[in-house]
């Protein structure tokens, strides 16, 4: 059975991995894996061109492995297209953040893996196919996590989160075992005539269980946890991809799972009113959690949960309402979340890397180290402050294009209760200034602190990406419509596999 064209774009990254560290390796040059693993993401990226750009590739396309199913729709597209713009900017990134650290080669060949995983976990459309690319992610990202070992804090984070992680993917493989004993399938096409046939109320604690372990990865609150702790940690590049791309996957992973059963014509609304709940506590905690914190990286993490509560807004609103329009809108703040939290994430460790002047140092950044840091690294800051008042939704950036469609969704279902739900989701963006405005304040306004005096210069090369994504960022503000197709399709593909 022949490969299908999408499934390339899955296999060439891991396919290049082990190639791109036993050249390295061999060579005994770092600098084979960093540019091997940019020709790399280059190729999958025109792949990704080429499929998309085919005859049918707007549809959902199939491809049978015995058991296995993987399909290229829209959720597909919208993932495959964030991990690898993030992907390619990060490794831009670490070309220079990474320069000179050990084990280098293994760095980017985990990066490659991670990349291709996430275009797996997009993919997958039987249950326990999803499992399977789901642990790979797992493994993928507890590595890069503890990728700077020596700090004690690095190991700590990540056993935080292989803990949590494992009991979270042990729960969603109960709840494919449930699945499976009621319906005698796992392919999540098949599952909701079967469901309707069992009517079985194990099929809701599996829904739980899949709720439960698939949104720890998604940091739903209260199984954020490991969230703050693994981003604070992690390289500045891994801390852009968890945040701006593995949290995405979590959720997508999450609403494979779960539409089968909300298929079910009596538990659409319920599931719609699950996540309209879940995202109103997930905008109030971040936002609170994020107050508090005077370490740059964690207040962008907590900032995270308040952003994937807009997401499950949208999605909430199209399931309790059946309106298209409010998937769409979640499935445009997702992506616009990646680009505006890799922006933010790599800005940050563009100032890290500054400011930061020991290539073995690895301690949290705090906000007050940041005075004055406008002076002397001005596109830095402006990168930074272009995320921040983006994340906050001032217009006419990316996040008040994506906020905005979401709110006019939730007002259109005419129902009191969402529409009370939206107004609480209005005051949290408002109320987002409270932590991302001191931070500017900070950037402008103030004295050049000891630790900017003190700082060296920020390569080129790291420049780049903050000048990419900031440009994206802006355009997309101003041109929803250039994202508008690929959010759509992926709220299309979402509404499809619920019946709607």
């Amino acid at each position: 059975m022949s490969t299908p064209a999408f499934g390339w774009v899955i296999a060439l990254p891991l396919i290049a991995a082990p190639g791109l560290y036993l050249a390295s390796r061999l060579s005994r040059r770092p600098a084979v894996a960093r540019w091997l693993c940019l020709l790399t993401l280059a190729g999958d990226g025109w792949l990704y061109f080429m499929v998309t750009r085919t005859p049918g590739a707007a549809g959902a396309q199939a491809f049978f492995g015995g058991s296995a199913v993987m399909q290229w729709d829209g959720l597909a597209q919208l993932l495959a297209a964030l991990a690898l713009t993030l992907g390619t900017l990060v490794a831009l990134f670490s070309t220079a953040d990474i320069a000179g650290a050990p084990d280098e080669e293994k760095y980017y060949a985990l990066l490659l893996v991670l990349v291709g995983v996430l275009i797996g976990v997009g993919c997958a459309r039987d249950l326990f196919n999803l499992w399977i690319w789901f642990e790979a992610l797992a493994v993928s990202t507890y590595l890069l996590v503890a990728f700077h070992r020596e700090p004690p804090t690095s190991l700590e984070a990540t056993v935080k989160y292989l803990v949590q992680s494992a009991a979270g993917t042990s729960l969603v493989l109960l709840g494919i075992a449930l699945v499976l004993m009621q319906t005698g399938t796992l392919d999540l096409a098949a599952i909701p005539l079967a469901a309707k046939a069992a009517g079985s109320p194990a099929l809701l604690a599996a829904g739980g269980l899949f709720v439960v372990g698939l949104g720890v990865k998604a940091a739903l609150v209260p199984l954020h946890s490991w969230l703050p702790d693994a981003h604070a940690q992690a390289p500045s590049g891994i801390s852009a991809m968890l945040s701006g791309v593995v949290i995405a996957a979590g959720l997508v992973a999450l609403l494979r799972a779960v539409a089968p059963l909300a298929a079910l014509s009596d538990l659409r609304a319920d599931v719609g009113w699950l996540f309209l709940g879940l995202g109103a506590v997930n905008m109030l905690y971040g936002n609170l959690l994020a107050l508090r914190q005077v370490s740059l990286k964690r207040l962008l993490a907590y900032s995270s949960l308040s952003h994937i509560g807009y997401v499950l807004l949208g999605i909430g609103v199209a399931l309790s309402s059946g309106q298209p329009a409010g998937a769409a809108a979640g499935m445009l703040h997702l992506l616009n979340h990646g680009l505006m939290k890799g922006l933010a994430f790599l800005s940050a460790g563009a100032l890290v890397y500054a400011l930061q002047t020991s290539t073995t140092q690895h301690a949290s950044l705090k906000t007050i180290d940041l005075a004055g840091a406008a002076q002397r690294y001005p596109l830095v800051a402006l990168a930074l402050s272009v995320a921040l008042l983006s994340l906050a939704g001032l217009p006419p950036l990316a996040g008040f294009t994506s906020k905005w469609q979401i709110f006019a969704a939730g007002f259109a279902t005419g129902h009191g209760t969402t529409e009370l739900l939206v107004a609480f989701a209005a005051f949290n963006s408002v109320l987002s200034l409270a932590y991302y405005a001191p931070v500017l304040n900070i950037l402008y306004r103030q004295q050049p602190s000891e630790a900017v005096r003190a700082g060296r210069l920020v390569p080129a090369v790291m420049k780049l990406p903050l000048l990419a994504l900031s440009l994206l960022i802006v355009v997309v503000g101003l041109r929803p419509d250039l994202l508008q197709g690929l959010a759509a399709a992926a709220g299309s593909a979402l509404m499809a596999a619920i019946g709607s």
